[in-house]
């Protein structure tokens, strides 16, 4: 046999390290190379185990029966002058004939080792934990409140969609209505509620930035990108759901990618060559008319397809108005519980001026509204919501509209539709009018977002400041 060359200086270089013990024999298990650390632990000199045999120097070693086998033993434990230490034993092959064997082990106690393996067990529970916390659904079906018949057929095309976990689901309504939470309890009523829920406002992230941020990228694929790279949205997701909310507002460029996603399910990292494969279930909200956006070349056909497999379509509260008392109290005891404050009722005219109300911002115009009026009947020190705590405008107070021009009775050539975006573009222009032209205050009144304030201001082409 050939012998084993006893310079074994790569080998020496490797494992001459304080954190590891090492030993190196030939075939016919005598010791041909030792590091210091294995020394310490034997308590013996180099003179004392180079050149002997392995078994009278450890007793309890596996390197012969490497030797015996050619095969490598990997993970067990040895035991040596009160050290308790996991090794590795593998043989040194050369021309199909095994010529050696080289055995190390971490110097730690095996104990230690337990007492680190735990403590970096509790870690990665913790980072587990945030990131469940981080990327977890809050609401269920029980949020949503509503009990009027259109309410209720909504929830339950919503719990069927629940059902069937891989399909994408595309949710509609009007700004304010409530579409996020149906996304959420959605995730939470599915087979995949245990898994992420991650949310991605399409609008809010700029062109250049949202294919890194839905898919991830590599280290250097631009500059100031993170060392090491970047998770995507899609793979924090991955067995969960991934909730694409303004989907309308989504570039072109991007559109396509996604299509990829769900036709293919997997991706590539910017900058990155190797596709990512993903299990996730995608859901989309957007208030816009994807189909008139197909038509005028805005949105790609193929994917509002794929989007538009379970739909729900969301109703303004304005055509569900017997939910609003519902509403009303549901939002007096959350606020109660957030502000400190002890308002307990509502007079039944401050309730009928709630109910008549348009609601252009639907329901989260409804809780602001009733936030800013629950601080105000605090401050006079009272416990009932009275119609002069609710901050409407004043030609609401009796239930009716601004002016009133865009409902005059008798006016047999307008749709309702026609008549509807006029009130909206009167009611917003008295808003923005009544709140000093100030963008942030006028879009806090109308309970509605600055940036959809802004597009509304451009489809109405509305002045945006005083003449």
């Amino acid at each position: 046999m050939e012998p084993l060359d006893t310079g074994l200086g790569v080998i020496e270089l490797l494992t001459e390290n304080p954190s590891i013990c090492a030993i190196v024999v030939d075939q016919k298990g005598t010791v041909v190379s030792v590091n210091s650390t294995y020394l310490r632990v034997l308590q013996k000199s180099k003179e004392e185990v180079v050149g002997k045999y392995i078994g009278d120097v450890t007793p309890n070693t596996r390197t012969l029966v490497v030797l015996r086998t050619g095969k490598g033993v990997v993970g067990y434990d040895w035991s040596i002058n009160g050290y308790n230490m996991i090794a590795c034993a593998l043989p040194l092959i050369s021309n199909q004939t095994v010529v050696g064997c080289f055995a190390f082990s971490l110097f730690m106690d095996i104990w230690d080792a337990k007492d680190l393996v735990e403590n970096l067990m509790f870690e990665l529970n913790s980072y587990r934990n945030e990131v469940r916390n981080l990327y977890s659904a809050h609401y269920t079906f029980a949020s949503i409140i509503g009990s009027s018949p259109k309410m209720q057929n909504v929830k339950f095309l919503a719990q069927q969609a629940a059902l069937h976990s891989s399909t994408t689901v595309l949710i509609t309504g009007e700004s304010g209505t409530g579409k996020e939470l149906f996304a959420h309890a959605i995730h939470n009523c599915s087979q995949r509620s245990r898994l992420p829920f991650v949310r991605v406002n399409c609008a809010a992230i700029p062109e250049s930035l949202l294919e890194a941020e839905l898919f991830g990228y590599v280290e250097g694929a631009y500059t100031g990108a993170r060392k090491g790279g970047n998770l995507g949205k899609f793979e924090l997701a991955n067995g969960g759901t991934v909730f694409l909310d303004e989907i309308g507002e989504m570039p072109l460029s991007m559109q396509s990618k996604l299509l990829v996603v769900l036709q293919e399910k997997e991706f590539e990292k910017l900058g990155g060559s190797r596709p990512v494969r993903v299990n996730v279930r995608v859901t989309a909200a957007t208030n816009c008319d994807l189909e008139a956006k197909v038509k005028q070349n805005g949105f790609r056909e193929d994917l509002y397809y794929r989007l538009n497999v379970l739909r729900l379509e969301i109703p303004p509260l304005r055509e569900r108005r017997e939910d609003i008392p519902e509403l009303v109290y549901h939002f007096i005891d959350k606020l109660n519980a957030r502000l400190k404050t002890k308002v307990n009722e509502i007079s039944t005219r401050a309730m009928q001026m709630l109910s008549n109300y348009h609601w252009p911002g639907n329901v989260r115009e409804l809780e602001n509204t009733l936030e800013r009026a629950m601080i105000l009947a605090d401050m006079q020190g009272g416990n009932i919501l009275e119609p002069s705590h609710l901050p409407l405008p004043h030609d609401n107070r009796n239930g009716t509209f601004p002016n009133g021009n865009a409902f005059q009775d008798g006016d047999a050539h307008r749709t309702l539709k026609t008549a509807l975006e006029e009130f909206e573009k009167e009611y917003i222009a008295n808003t923005l009018k009544n709140t000093g032209y100030d963008k942030e205050k006028a879009a806090k009144a109308l309970g509605i977002d600055v940036s959809w304030l802004y597009k509304k201001l451009k489809k109405h082409n509305i002045t945006a400041r005083a003449n």
